[in-house]
């Protein structure tokens, strides 16, 4: 099949859940012998980049600002897939702000087959204005009315799409690659991070992700350990302030390879304190790691960790205090250790890149 992917940044992922989930199916694809295409933005991606690991890039500007950066680059995507990309099957459209162009595709291309994966509500992030969250919501019911095959990546996201649009959709979830852990060299050189000193947070950093909560907590523990927020974006300036110069608080930035991998193998606790997730690939990852994770009780979380996980109620910096100081205090953990193993298993078995791409394929194939 030739296949062609846009919506998301661009490839390698350098940061974000879409752009990690891509990258991971596209080269997948690939090297399961379909020509794969996926449209970048020069703002993430290297113009110079034409191929990454047998996916072949097309670099296409676009208006790099807050509100027009996402559309205006899906916009020259669609144009250059309807001008030059005669000889295409499928066109996977990643993300509720993309899809809101689908009609394009339909409009000029109508024999091509064209999927929509339904990442998150991304009109709940408090960055968005009035505007943008109306031309989102509106991207999602485009997506999911227009779209040939829908693809949802939680369980949650599926009840939802069913109920309101009346969709059958596909549930394929973010995957996750085991990797086995590795020693504190690199953080130890970076920010004298040791095996067990620290309390880990992967996100990006924007306000519904619920750091401001964790930091406010963290600071009313009494505790040797530190906490680490791996991740950037547009609310690291008030999360700073926040934060108050505390040197026990440490924002590494954007991290992958090898020293996200350390982060992971040598925290003593994750947690994930999102106000609201389509499925956390951070969340994914720390558990690949079988780390002891406390998570915010909403429902994206819930469905990856199960009913009995250690958790605190989501936007209560109260609740998250105590559980915090419950773990730093040892209780619970025989319960802690016996979920982490039970989560540690169903991670091998129900997110498995290979098994993802498998049945993505299964969804290409019939709509072909």
């Amino acid at each position: 099949m030739k296949i062609y992917i846009i919506g998301q940044k661009g490839l390698p992922a350098v940061s974000g859940g879409v752009e990690n989930h891509v990258t991971n199916l596209a080269i997948k694809l690939a090297k399961a012998g379909h020509d794969v295409f996926a449209y970048t933005r020069r703002n993430y991606t290297s113009k110079n980049w034409t191929e990454f690991m047998g996916v072949k890039l097309i670099s296409l500007p676009s208006i790099g600002t807050k509100n027009l950066d996402a559309i205006s680059h899906t916009f020259l995507a669609c144009l250059d897939f309807i001008i030059k990309r005669k000889d295409a099957d499928i066109i996977h459209f990643h993300s509720i702000g993309p899809s809101s162009l689908i009609w394009l595709i339909k409009l000029f291309r109508p024999k091509v087959k064209v999927i929509f994966t339904f990442h998150s509500q991304c009109y709940f992030n408090t960055k968005w204005g009035k505007f943008a969250k109306f031309y989102l919501s509106w991207g999602e019911k485009i997506g999911c009315k227009k779209a040939d095959e829908v693809i949802v990546i939680s369980k949650n996201l599926k009840k939802y799409v069913e109920e309101k649009y009346h969709r059958t959709t596909n549930y394929i979830p973010n995957g996750v690659n085991i990797i086995d852990p590795r020693t504190a060299d690199l953080i130890k050189t970076n920010w004298n991070l040791e095996k067990d000193s620290y309390i880990l947070s992967v996100s990006r950093l924007v306000k519904n992700k619920g750091l401001e909560y964790l930091i406010t907590a963290y600071k009313n523990l009494n505790t040797d350990k530190k906490l680490v927020i791996a991740g950037d974006g547009n609310y690291k300036e008030e999360l700073e302030k926040l934060a108050n110069n505390n040197t026990n608080i440490i924002f590494t930035g954007n991290q992958n390879g090898p020293v996200l991998e350390e982060l992971y193998s040598n925290t003593a606790l994750f947690v994930q304190p999102s106000e609201a997730e389509g499925l956390s690939i951070a969340l994914l990852e720390a558990t690949s790691f079988k780390l002891p994770v406390l998570i915010s009780d909403i429902e994206a979380n819930k469905e990856i960790m199960g009913d009995n996980a250690f958790s605190f109620v989501s936007k209560d910096t109260k609740d998250l205090e105590i559980k915090l100081k419950q773990f730093l205090k040892g209780e619970n953990r025989s319960n802690i250790d016996e979920n982490t193993e039970i989560i540690y298993n169903k991670i091998h078995s129900q997110y498995n890149w290979d098994d993802i791409v498998s049945q993505t394929i299964t969804v290409y194939n019939k709509v072909l």
